[in-house]
């Protein structure tokens, strides 16, 4: 079995001006999965597309426009949501207010904390799927990821997926606790990381409307809205 992420955030990582910032997406099983929700995706999306304007009489979004998350209508989202049914969510919900001052304080310790979480997060979402007995331990073989692109410099892309390979793969040991953390995947091949335009790739779209909904619900703690997802709070 190969796994396939793909994942977005939402918010800004900044305490002073928000309270909270979200990674979300989904997880799935084999490139038949893939090929199945990003058919269900664009459909949903074509259908909107499609939709018209009662004020102009003419389509309200042109074939060659992005429905972000950002730009799109509460209902919207709800039915591009729904087109993901039944596919494995995830999501982590940062609580900025209970985070050190001094992570803020340069790009590079920020970065290092938003990777840890997303690790971490990504980590107890596939641990999620191993206990619900989704996913079994020895049948993964590889795990490809799939994140939206931003800023972050090569070295920095580099730095994270050591850091994902090494929580899955490999393991990591706790240097203060003389503490070895096992992998939960030991026998698993390769992982690769990719940053994706969401232009070109639908599932990426269909990652920050994932995480637009854990966003938006986590900032008026209806819990009840985000039950389907499986959800990491940090810290």
């Amino acid at each position: 079995m190969d796994l396939f992420v793909y994942s977005d955030e939402s918010g800004v990582f900044d305490k002073i001006h928000n309270d909270i910032f979200v990674y979300g997406g989904l997880i799935l099983f084999d490139g038949c999965q893939v090929e199945e929700y990003t058919r269900r995706y664009l459909a949903a999306e074509r259908a909107i597309r499609q939709s018209i304007d009662t004020s102009t009489g003419d389509c309200k979004y042109s074939n060659d426009e992005e429905l972000k998350a950002c730009t799109i209508t509460n209902i919207e989202k709800g039915k591009l949501f729904r087109s993901l049914n039944n596919a494995f969510s995830f999501g982590i919900i940062i609580n900025q207010k209970r985070i050190l001052d001094q992570i803020f304080r340069d790009k590079k310790s920020k970065q290092r904390y938003l990777d840890y979480a997303y690790k971490i997060g990504l980590k107890r979402a596939l641990q999620t799927l191993i206990t619900r007995g989704i996913v079994q331990i020895d049948n993964v073989k590889n795990i490809h990821i799939f994140c939206d692109e931003h800023t972050t410099a090569t070295n920095g892309r580099y730095e994270l997926r050591e850091a994902l390979e090494q929580e899955f793969k490999s393991g990591t040991y706790n240097y203060n606790y003389a503490q070895f953390f096992p992998p939960i995947f030991p026998e698993m091949g390769k992982l690769s990381l990719h940053f994706c335009n969401s232009s070109i790739v639908p599932l990426i779209r269909a990652a920050d409307i994932v995480a637009n909904r854990i966003y938006f619900h986590g900032l008026n703690s209806d819990g009840g809205k985000l039950s389907k997802i499986s959800l990491t709070l940090l810290p």
